[in-house]
């Protein structure tokens, strides 16, 4: 696994020292930057590409937990501060850990080993898989409440699009994911899913019927279409007519 990049975001030139000491002896931190303040992170977020943050909490103009639902896709990030008043909020942040001030190298350790370990998981969920690995495999990992949640693809009845995030609707349950179509598209077996528009990718086994440019599937129960988007109508038709579903 390649280094993870980081910054740290602090106003306290000693909390910076005692970080950039710590993080020059690990293997696996590379640090790009420190950073005084929230607008010197953004800076170096547009520039780099950062996998984790040592980010403090209390710092003038902009909060370090302002600062993070600012970004709309943030990395890794660990607080650090001496506050403790902060932790259920950090938490609900995704925050990777929480770090109280004085921080022993021990406790850092244990921090950045928890980062290590989600990065190379989030690695291994969004990892392109050939075709020979998806039909070996009958079901997939997606991240999702602060965790890596297994799903059977035959359980997914459609997915859909919305914003920045995809939600995955079974028969009795749903999974609310933050990554886009394309990316969850390319690690599903082809052809059970089928892309049918710009917001939904069925599973071709639980189409009940085709009405117009509607596909009818099943969901708790009850009946729901789906549209079919032009750009994709003539190809699932032709897969019809050629009984490859």
């Amino acid at each position: 696994m390649s280094k993870l990049n980081v910054i740290i975001v602090d106003d306290e030139p000693l909390a910076l020292d005692v970080l950039e000491t710590y993080i020059e002896k690990v293997p696996d931190l590379h640090l790009v930057k420190r950073c005084n303040n929230a607008f010197e992170a953004n800076e170096a977020i547009n520039n780099h590409r950062i996998d984790l943050i040592f980010l403090d909490i209390q710092m003038p103009q902009l909060t370090g937990i302002d600062f993070l639902k600012t970004l709309s896709h943030p990395p890794m990030v660990i607080f650090t501060t001496a506050y403790s008043n902060y932790a259920i909020q950090s938490y609900d942040l995704d925050a990777v850990d929480y770090l109280l001030k004085p921080i022993s190298f021990e406790r850092f350790m244990k921090a950045v080993n928890r980062a290590v370990e989600e990065h190379k998981m989030t690695a291994q969920a969004h990892q392109p898989s050939t075709d020979e690995e998806l039909d070996d495999k009958d079901y997939i990992f997606i991240k999702a409440d602060k965790k890596l949640v297994r799903v059977r693809f035959a359980d997914i009845i459609y997915i859909e699009g919305l914003k920045d995030y995809v939600i995955i609707r079974m028969d009795q349950s749903r999974v609310i994911t933050l990554q886009t179509m394309k990316s969850l598209e390319d690690k599903l077996p082809s052809p059970t899913f089928r892309r049918i528009h710009r917001s939904y990718i069925v599973n071709i086994n639980k189409i009940e019927a085709i009405v117009g440019n509607m596909v009818e599937v099943t969901e708790k129960g009850q009946t729901k279409h789906l549209p079919i988007g032009k750009n994709y109508r003539d190809e699932l038709l032709q897969m019809i007519n050629d009984n490859k579903l």
